[in-house]
């Protein structure tokens, strides 16, 4: 049990380091992009949730509207992660090769070893961070699309919701685990099979970076948290810096 509490220490730390001196040039550009993301996310979320929340009230029978006081508020909330998850994956795809910089600056940091890529090698992985970002939007788009078909269906939608938090949360720690990984040459594939050896520690780290997203203001900053946390995740677990 002890890894459903160690994915969200290892979030917090990743807000923690995000403050070291040495580490602050690589968070500007992530925090830019969240930022403008956020703000066009708010005024697109309500009318959309509203008026869905809307459809499934009235898509009930009459003698099952007593749902309504459950389905409305688990819809809202699974919307809300979905909305939000969303515009990380575009975030993400934009800031790709910066958030790999930033992942392997936050591992030499807590290693001790001289940082290896720069800005050119940024440029150089331009190409290749946008393209494994589309290969993960299409990874998460064959088993969203799905799911999120049978949360607009009356009470089947409270297991698909359960179902898509689980797979939310695990579709957060694939994205930012990504980067620290990649660095050491160890790709998708890879990536899921050895985050499939410790399901609770990746569950519980990507339930943190969802309920994050879910914080004004706090969101602005997760994107560049959950790729220092999960760069901590991946350290520390491997042996490559002590465990806190």
């Amino acid at each position: 049990m002890k890894d459903v509490y160690a994915g969200p220490r290892y979030l917090l730390e990743g807000f923690r380091l995000l403050r070291q001196p040495g580490l602050r040039r690589f968070v500007m550009l992530p925090l830019l992009v969240n930022v403008a993301l956020f703000g066009a996310l708010i005024g697109l979320a309500y009318g959309w949730v509203d008026d869905a929340s809307q459809y499934l009230i009235d898509g009930l029978p009459d003698w099952l509207h007593w749902l309504s006081y459950l389905i409305v508020p688990v819809f809202v909330g699974v919307s809300l992660v979905v909305i939000f998850y969303a515009f990380s994956l575009v975030a993400n795809l934009i800031a790709a090769p910066f958030n790999g910089l930033l992942a392997e600056a936050v591992e030499a940091h807590l290693t001790g070893q001289p940082q290896q890529a720069g800005w050119g090698q940024v440029l150089r992985d331009l190409l290749p961070g946008i393209l494994s970002e589309l290969r993960k939007l299409l990874y998460f788009a064959l088993r969203a699309i799905p799911l999120l078909l049978l949360i607009l269906v009356p009470v089947v939608n409270m297991a698909a919701s359960l179902l898509w938090l689980l797979f939310s949360a695990w579709m957060m720690t694939v994205q930012y685990v990504d980067y620290p990984m990649a660095n050491h040459r160890l790709f998708f594939g890879e990536q899921r099979a050895r985050l499939r050896r410790r399901p609770l520690l990746a569950w519980s780290f990507g339930a943190g970076v969802m309920l994050a997203t879910l914080v004004p203001v706090l969101n602005f900053f997760v994107m560049p948290a959950a790729v220092a946390g999960a760069t901590a995740l991946w350290v520390r677990e491997n042996g490559l810096a002590p465990k806190r």
